[in-house]
């Protein structure tokens, strides 16, 4: 089957393929449900996957950019989701290269944090045998002022070092649907399921499905022998269609962006707020440095247009942590490039502090509507095998899922991958092996960054033109990242990113002039140094 290979007809020729009786339906576009299409495909079940908007649209596209054991779960302890997510980190270094890359992260150790030495370095050496690894320092006062620019003295007591790892999470996601597809999936964004279609045993066995790409579009009733939530943040919202009672918490992580040269770091600093001694992250990531992340209910509406965006108080928030650990930096507020927030599917178990909820994910089958919510990124694989383990009674067929195959297919076997060139390492690390074709079409030494990005000029219009690309905002802020990278969302290089991909995409010039306009307002409100309006 043909998908996001194609060129810009490719979601036109989806819907034509869509009619069919499916042994797997997938509802949503994310890590989980990319996992999830990943895993069906390779064990021979026909399987559909439907994103309601663009693919990774929600939570993962907004994370904190780590593929991560979760070293503070350890403190909350949550013993075996630290034990699978550090797994699943390994797995991902050793399969994804130049998409997930190791990354080092430093801990000060200060008098005011009230932990001691011993007990944080017990929790590192723990974490470093779960991996199998055995790659952490201690450090002393003078070594950690002179690795972090800007630290603070006062009270550093000493230091540590450990090992995880940092991707861009929306690329992971886009390479696993591509890969998918070209083995015979079939995935559609923008294509929202408005009904669950149930037998008369009142069995969930399909959906009807919407698409939202176009004003009036057309409704297509389709089977499936099962339907699977995968849908984050929105999981509630599906499960109402059978009446099903609420068990999502919504929790809001927002993020501040930062310029390196601004905020200059080149390993990442693992720090405690000096409020509520929450864990928090200072990460360097695509040539910016992230500071987040909060943890809060979210009460706003997540529906339709509206995108989460961190309020002044987050801000406010994120600020007393970088002040107090980077005095010597100065960052002020007008130092901030851009913010993004992003809703944590977690379950409600009544606990009072959002940060003590568990990440352990859960499966549920309810009239044949199966459920999988919870969870991290980094555990993304066994959530799959899970879901589809717990799916395999409906589908009447045994499922042999290879606990030992990749989730990306390799890149080093390609004779276009040559390691040593870190630009073409890039692009094969973001576009697995179709990078081979860019590159050949590309002369020789000729690609060209975007501003300090990792992103190139000749990629836009290759990308643009494979990506299933619905809207502006989609292109920028998901698939070339530049909108979170750039100030002012790239808006002063407007007119040359127009030149690259205006005519890939088919465009007309008053279809572009909407398309900018909307980005840009998007981009105001959701993602700009001060979203929202600067509301509370």
């Amino acid at each position: 089957m043909m998908c996001m290979e194609m060129m810009i007809d490719s979601r036109e020729s989806a819907w034509s393929q869509i009619d069919q009786k499916w042994d797997v339906i997938i509802i949503g576009g994310g890590i989980t449900g990319a996992g999830i299409f990943r895993t069906a495909v390779s064990a021979g079940l026909k399987t559909l996957l439907l994103e309601s908007r663009d693919f990774s649209f929600g939570t993962s596209s907004r994370s904190s950019k780590l593929v991560h054991g979760g070293f503070r779960y350890l403190y909350n302890h949550q013993y075996q989701v630290t034990f699978e997510s550090v797994h699943e980190r390994e797995r991902l270094l050793r399969s994804a290269p130049y998409l997930v890359n190791a990354l080092n992260f430093n801990i000060p150790n200060y008098a005011d944090y009230h932990f001691p030495s011993f007990l944080l370095h017990a929790g590192i050496i723990i974490y470093d045998l779960m991996g199998h690894k055995w790659q952490h320092k201690k450090y002393t006062s003078r070594d950690l002022v002179d690795t972090l620019e800007g630290l603070r003295e006062d009270q550093l007591i000493n230091g540590f070092q450990y090992q995880d790892a940092e991707l861009d999470d929306a690329r992971l996601v886009l390479r696993i649907i591509q890969e998918t597809c070209a083995d015979g999936g079939l995935a559609i964004n923008y294509a929202k399921v408005v009904e669950l279609r149930t037998n008369r045993a009142g069995q969930v066995r399909g959906v009807c499905v919407e698409d939202q790409a176009v004003a009036g579009g057309k409704t297509y009733a389709i089977e499936s022998r099962v339907v699977i939530n995968a849908t984050g943040p929105w999981t509630d919202c599906i499960r109402d269609h059978l009446k099903a009672p609420k068990r999502m918490r919504k929790l809001r992580g927002s993020h501040i962006i930062f310029d390196q040269n601004r905020f200059p770091v080149s390993e990442a600093v693992t720090l405690f707020h000096p409020k509520d001694k929450r864990a928090m992250f200072v990460i360097p990531w695509q040539g910016v440095t992230i500071v987040g992340t909060t943890d809060i209910d979210h009460q706003d509406s997540f529906d339709g247009d509206r995108e989460p965006y961190t309020k002044k108080a987050e801000i406010a928030y994120i600020f007393e942590a970088i002040e107090s650990l980077f005095p010597n930096l100065h960052i002020q507020e007008t130092d901030i490039i851009s913010t993004f927030s992003g809703l944590r599917p977690v379950i409600h178990t009544g606990v009072a502090s959002p940060s003590k909820e568990s990440r352990a994910h859960q499966v549920w089958n309810e009239n044949g509507l199966i459920t999988i919510t919870g969870g991290k990124l980094t555990t993304f694989r066994l959530m799959a095998k899970h879901v589809l383990t717990t799916a395999s009674t409906l589908i009447g067929k045994k499922i042999c899922v290879d606990s030992k195959k990749p989730m990306v297919k390799p890149i080093s076997s390609n004779p276009a991958f040559n390691k040593s060139d870190h630009q073409q390492a890039i692009l094969f690390g973001r576009y697995g092996a179709q990078a081979a074709d860019l590159i050949a079409n590309t002369p020789a030494n000729s690609l060209t960054p975007i501003s300090h990005t990792p992103y190139f000029w000749e990629e836009l219009g290759w990308a643009s033109a494979r990506e299933q690309i619905v809207h502006l905002d989609d292109f920028l802020l998901r698939h070339i990242r530049i909108g979170l990278l750039l100030p002012d969302g790239g808006m002063d290089m407007i007119k040359s990113i127009r030149d690259h991909i205006q005519h890939p995409l088919g465009w007309s010039d008053d279809k572009w002039d909407g398309e900018v306009q909307r980005y840009h307002q998007i981009w105001q409100r959701a993602y700009s140094p001060k979203p929202g309006n600067n509301n509370k």
